[in-house]
């Protein structure tokens, strides 16, 4: 097992990401990866958005970019990240990521705005088809409009999901706000992605996102597919217990660097032992790379180094996501092989 530390003492013998890619990407560097939660890309449309960062949101930026947030510095930090298309989908390229989960994020009743557009999403998803899976962003407090709304993203747009954030809508998951839209989900045949996990907002507390609050909504609508974002994390064991306990519940990972995943007391062991087992066609991968700064094909290094049987990490970096979501992936392997989508 690579501890924390013995993988970074391996960054540096083999002279960094590059070097350790070099030994460890062997068997595993062709497998195509579905990355279930990227959830932003840098596109113009989208970094617009950005700019008008939710103030209650702020603490992230103190968190993950290391720096004291005010609006100007999100402005300023959106406008610097701007890629064109070609360079997004080169970076996706570099990391065999043939899906990347993106998303619209609206919570303007609760949380004085809206994040990101689905406009902004489906622009780039409409630019190129096949390479993102657009899901929906809807402020729930809006009742019957949004409902029609994500009614429409879905039957004209193309659109492949829900997301919904608890701590912004400052309500839990079993909230009955969210209930008809899990109803809309089921009928409209597209899984719900939910945060579960502590925030890092400083205004809404982290309890919004206990995996407790999941347990009365797989029971209420059974044929729900319902993606826990962040894994439950740090109330892990009981996201794997749900996961195990619901047949339509799954657990996706982003947002966390996979090398702390072996870490002493980060609490991920459950993880590593029922993920491996009872729950090994539940767990998919994400990778939150815009949130954590890192591209995405470091994050798929420290994925490649874990202790991980390489049949589950197949099923973690892909074949879980590809069946959930009906994705068509063969994988070829060889050197007249590649990946086909």
């Amino acid at each position: 097992m690579l501890s924390d530390s013995r993988l970074d003492a391996l960054f540096v013998q083999f002279g960094g990401i590059r070097g350790l890619e070099a030994r460890y990407m062997s068997s595993t560097d062709a497998i195509p990866v579905i990355d279930m939660w990227a959830p932003i890309v840098p596109t113009a449309e989208i970094m617009a958005d950005f700019a008008g960062f939710p103030e209650p949101m702020l603490g992230y930026l103190r968190v993950f970019f290391k720096r004291e947030p005010t609006l100007d510095i999100v402005r300023d930090f959106a406008h610097g990240l701007i890629r064109d298309d070609e360079a997004i989908i080169a970076e996706l390229d570099n990391a065999n990521v043939v899906r990347a989960l993106i998303t619209g994020f609206d919570e303007t009743s609760t949380a004085g705005g809206r994040f990101i557009s689905n406009e902004a999403v489906a622009a780039v998803a409409e630019r190129q088809p096949g390479r993102f899976l657009p899901f929906a962003g809807a402020d729930i407090m809006r009742g019957e409009e949004a409902l029609d709304e994500v009614e429409y993203w879905v039957k004209e747009r193309g659109f492949v999901g829900l997301s919904l954030r608890p701590f912004m809508i400052d309500r839990p998951a079993d909230d009955r706000h969210y209930y008809p839209f899990y109803a809309k989900c089921v009928e409209l045949g597209i899984p719900v992605s939910v945060h579960a996990s502590a925030n890092w907002t400083t205004v809404r507390p982290s309890e919004l996102g206990h995996p407790r609050h999941f347990d009365r909504v797989a029971c209420d609508f059974p044929e729900l597919k319902l993606i826990l974002s962040h894994a439950g994390y740090p109330w892990v064991l009981e996201a794997c217990l749900l996961a195990w306990k619901h047949p339509n519940l799954y657990l996706e990972l982003a947002a966390h660097r996979p090398k702390y995943f072996t870490a002493v007391g980060a609490g991920w062991e459950p993880l590593l032992r029922y993920g491996q087992s009872t729950i090994q066609d539940k767990v998919l991968y994400g990778t939150g790379a815009f949130l954590l700064g890192r591209r995405p094909a470091d994050l798929l290094l420290e994925m490649r180094a874990l202790p991980i049987r390489p049949d589950i990490l197949q099923k973690w970096l892909w074949r879980n996501a590809a069946a959930l979501m009906g994705i068509d992936v063969s994988l070829s392997l060889g050197n007249s092989g590649g990946t086909h989508v």
